[in-house]
This record gives C-alpha cells, sequence and structure tokens, in this order.
C-alpha cells in the first residue's frame, strides 16, 4: 500500500520547519564563532585598577542612597557614608599615589597605569562622583522637606527664628569664632585636614582699601542649626549661612564684596616600620606629623569668586586639577546629623537579633547547652551578646 502524498499544506510547513532550523544552527555557529580571544595570563588587560575599583564600590553605595525603596533618612545616610569614603580615599589613597609621582616613580600598577595617569582617572571619576553626589542631596533635600525634615536658607527666617539666632551666635558660636585678615603682617594660616573654612573679600569702607581675610569654622560646633518649633516637623539652617548673616558684626568698618566656603583635605597616609623599637613612640611621631600633612584636595562652594579661590589655592600650594568646585553642599558627611532619632518612620525598622533559645532552655549556661549539642551563632541575625557571656562564663 502507497503513502498518501503530502499536499502543498504539509510541504509548506516542512519546508519552514527546515528553514527555521537552518537558522538556528546558524545562529548556534555564529555564536560559538564569537568566542572573545583569551588573555595573556601577563597582560594588564586581565587586571581591575585597584583604586578605579574602590570609586565603583563607592559609586554603588551612592546608588542605595537613590534606591526610592529605602526611607529617606537611611537613603541621606548613604550619601553621608559615600561622602566620607570619598574623603578618606583621597586622604590615603591619593596621597599615596601623589607621593610616588612626587618621588618620580612611574613604575606602572598591574593593570599598565603609572601613578600619575592612575591619579588623572581618579580625579575623571572621582569628579563625576562629587557632581552625582550634589544631584542626589537636591534630591533628598526635596523629599526630607515634604517629610518635614527641611534644610532652609536665610531668606525663610521668621522674626523669631532671627530673635533666636540672635541669642544663639552671640551666646554660643561668637566666642569661638577667630576672623583672620591676610596681609604681609598676617600671613596665611594653618588650615587643619578636614577643616571648614569661610573665605571673604572684604573693602574697607574709611579708605577703600581692598583686603582678603578668613573664618575658620571650628569643629566643634554643630554643622546644621536646629530652629525651634512647636510642632513635629524638624527645620535646619547650615552654620556657614547663619554665619554670613552676620559679618557685618565680624568684620565692622568693613563691606564684604565676595564669599565662599571652602574644604581642604591633607594626607594621612601613615607608613608603619614593622621592626620599629618603640611602637607607641612611632605612633605618637607619626600622628602629629599626619596633622601636618601636605594639602592634596580642596573643594570649594560656586559662589567663591575666581581671583579669591585662586588666593587661597597659591598660599596652599594646589594646582587646577587639585581643585573641586562644588555646586549645592560642600561637606556632605556631615548629612548624618540630620538624621533624628524621633523619626523613626524615615529610618529603616531596628532589628532585633535573636537569643540562641538552647542557652535559654539551659539556664543561660552556654557549656551546658555545648555539651548537649555544638552552637553555631549566626550574626548579625543572632545576638553578640551570647558570645560575650560565654567569654564571661569561661573566664
Amino acid at each position: 500500500m502507497n503513502p498518501p502524498k503530502p499536499n502543498v499544506a504539509t510541504k509548506h510547513a516542512e519546508g519552514l520547519a527546515e528553514a527555521e532550523a537552518g537558522e538556528a544552527v546558524a545562529l548556534f555557529t555564529t555564536q560559538e564563532s564569537a568566542v572573545p580571544p583569551a588573555i595573556d595570563p601577563a597582560a594588564p588587560a586581565r587586571f581591575i585598577n585597584r583604586e578605579l575599583s574602590w570609586l565603583a564600590f563607592n559609586r554603588r553605595v551612592l546608588e542605595e542612597a537613590q534606591n526610592p525603596r529605602h526611607p529617606a533618612l537611611e537613603r541621606l545616610r548613604f550619601l553621608s557614608i559615600s561622602a566620607s569614603n570619598l574623603d578618606e580615599f583621597y586622604m590615603v589613597r591619593v596621597a599615596g599615589l601623589k607621593g610616588m609621582v612626587t618621588a618620580g616613580v612611574a613604575t606602572p600598577s598591574d593593570d599598565g597605569l603609572s601613578p600619575a595617569e592612575q591619579i588623572a582617572r581618579i580625579n575623571e571619576a572621582a569628579g563625576a562622583l562629587i557632581a552625582d553626589q550634589q544631584t542626589v542631596w537636591s534630591q533628598l533635600q526635596a523629599e526630607l522637606r515634604a517629610a518635614g525634615v527641611a534644610v532652609i536658607g536665610p531668606q525663610e527666617l521668621g522674626e523669631a527664628d532671627r530673635d533666636w539666632l540672635d541669642r544663639q551666635l552671640r551666646d554660643q558660636i561668637f566666642p569661638v569664632l577667630t576672623p583672620l585678615a591676610i596681609d604681609p603682617a598676617h600671613p596665611f594660616p594653618f588650615i587643619p585636614n578636614l577643616g571648614f573654612t569661610l573665605a571673604l573679600k572684604l573693602v574697607r569702607r574709611k579708605d577703600g582699601k581692598h583686603m582678603m581675610a578668613l573664618l575658620p569654622i571650628p569643629p566643634q560646633l554643630q554643622r546644621f542649626l536646629r530652629l525651634p518649633g512647636q510642632d513635629r516637623s524638624a527645620r535646619f539652617l547650615p552654620l556657614e549661612d547663619a554665619i554670613g548673616l552676620y559679618l557685618d558684626k565680624l568684620f565692622p568698618g568693613h563691606t564684604v564684596t565676595g564669599s565662599g566656603v571652602f574644604r581642604i583635605l591633607r594626607d594621612s597616609d601613615v607608613e608603619l616600620e614593622e621592626e620599629a623599637e618603640d611602637l607607641v613612640l612611632l605612633f605618637e611621631t607619626l600622628l602629629k606629623r599626619r596633622r601636618r600633612g601636605s594639602v592634596i584636595h580642596m573643594k570649594c562652594s560656586s559662589a567663591m569668586p575666581d581671583d579669591l579661590r585662586e588666593f587661597i589655592a597659591d598660599h596652599l600650594k594646589l594646582r587646577a586639577d587639585e581643585l573641586v568646585i562644588v555646586q549645592h553642599r560642600l561637606g556632605l558627611s556631615d548629612l548624618q546629623k540630620l538624621i533624628l532619632d524621633e523619626r523613626q518612620d524615615l529610618q529603616f525598622k531596628p532589628y532585633i537579633a535573636r537569643f540562641p533559645e538552647r542557652i535559654r532552655d539551659h539556664g543561660g549556661d552556654c557549656f551546658a547547652a555545648i555539651r548537649a549539642k555544638d552552637i553555631i551563632v549566626h550574626h548579625p541575625f543572632e545576638s553578640f551578646d551570647v558570645v560575650v557571656q560565654f567569654l564571661r562564663q569561661a573566664a
């Protein structure tokens, strides 16, 4: 019996199937042939630069500040952490690279970059990171204001706010401020690491004489002044903005023609000698030297006039690539001070670690519980208190 002849539809379907199979084979062959070439184990392309990798990690921290699933104050915390991390990165790692450049070291790293090339790439990546931090701060500032936590400007102060601020400045802030004129009789002062300073251009009204002045802001002062209020909301005025309202009292007889704030980072890299005879003495010496390390980085506000910025950079012996102009707020690491304990609704729910139940079953006797069966304590899900209790019982 002869098999039935296939009709036209059957032949068409078989043809499509063969064509699709051919495409699949061709696609599979193409993908197989697209294997990347092998990299020589000793080639620089095999390695990722350590410093650039660290900057990529810190960008990941900043991305958490942009995560809309996190509460607003926790996002602010991530922003503060990313800024603090970047400061430490410059004070230690970039400082080390600059020291190599100063010493004339041109030996490339495993990824093929010399110290000078690494610094150039770091400045590019860090500049983009700083700009993104400022953008995130602008977004968070609006979101926090809507939630009742506002960082306000001087133009938003009411009459009652000014009265309170007058008393606060007179009693708490003015006594610790030291205005400094910069002229041949008064040399440029020492600015400490992480020092936050207000720079001013002044004109003396009686004779029109121009002069430069600095107003270092002591670190013991609160960076954000919380204004009094009756409701649950919180309003903060940045310290530098508050001081800026009273410059006529700090510099009587002068007119301010330009001003801005700047913040410096000093070389804080410490090299230890493992075979030092007296480690305590070595640490004391290194810490004293560290406080007076060379300035390697400066951020200044965009409001600062160009000639004032150049005046400061010249005295600090900074090059153009060691200056960063910030559009909004300097010292973002201080934003953690805006995290309020009473606003738990804007923070992560506190996690309470559990205590191992088997130790409770043995009346708190760790050794009796271990005698019955080995225990694995999983931190941070289980409390570290059990380790302290174990050590106390052992002692």
